[in-house]
């Protein structure tokens, strides 16, 4: 049975001096065809960083960015490569992991590990973890944003999201 095409994430959108890294599995269809980190317009994951470090849907995708690099914090994917069918998680197939040593060699300040969602930090602790030599940033799984996760309410994946940034010593806005 085939997993579907072979899809290739995006490169990560980080500086030399991040503090935090966010973890998605692999982007969806949406973010893809856009060439975008969390294009999905019922993604959760803009709105919650504009709340929080004022990197606002409103803005154009390349301002979002710089707002999430002024603040620290650098976005990957676990995944280089996979097949899918789909948007969902649960159809990977074939899961190849980005360099995680590489990365974390050319962002030594990287102290923290967000995973936005369950399926990141499976796959993160299933294909990186097991790789990295120590020590290791704290790693931490979030509520996902995707549109997937609909049974939790906003305000919820807010918090979590505010309480972790916070805890990871990043500026937020004011609430």
């Amino acid at each position: 049975m085939s997993g579907g095409a072979r899809l290739s994430s995006f490169a990560p959108v980080a500086t030399a001096d991040a503090r935090v890294l966010v973890l998605g599995s692999m982007p969806g269809e949406a973010s893809l065809a856009a060439t975008r980190y969390y294009a999905h317009p019922q993604n959760r994951f803009w709105p919650i960083m504009g709340a929080l470090v004022g990197a606002t849907p409103a803005l154009p995708y390349e301002q979002r960015l710089q707002r999430l690099l002024d603040a620290g914090i650098a976005l990957w994917d676990v995944l280089a490569s996979c097949e899918r069918v789909g948007s969902l998680d649960t159809a990977i197939r074939a899961p190849q992991a980005n360099d995680f040593a590489g990365f974390f060699a050319a962002h030594p300040r990287v102290a923290t590990v967000l995973f936005n969602g369950a399926q990141a930090e499976t796959s993160f602790r299933r294909l990186v973890l097991p790789g990295l030599a120590a020590p290791l940033p704290m790693l931490r799984r979030l509520p996902s944003t995707s549109p997937a996760n609909a049974g939790q309410r906003p305000e919820v994946k807010l918090a979590a999201w505010r309480e972790a940034l916070s805890d990871a010593g990043i500026a937020l806005t004011p609430a």
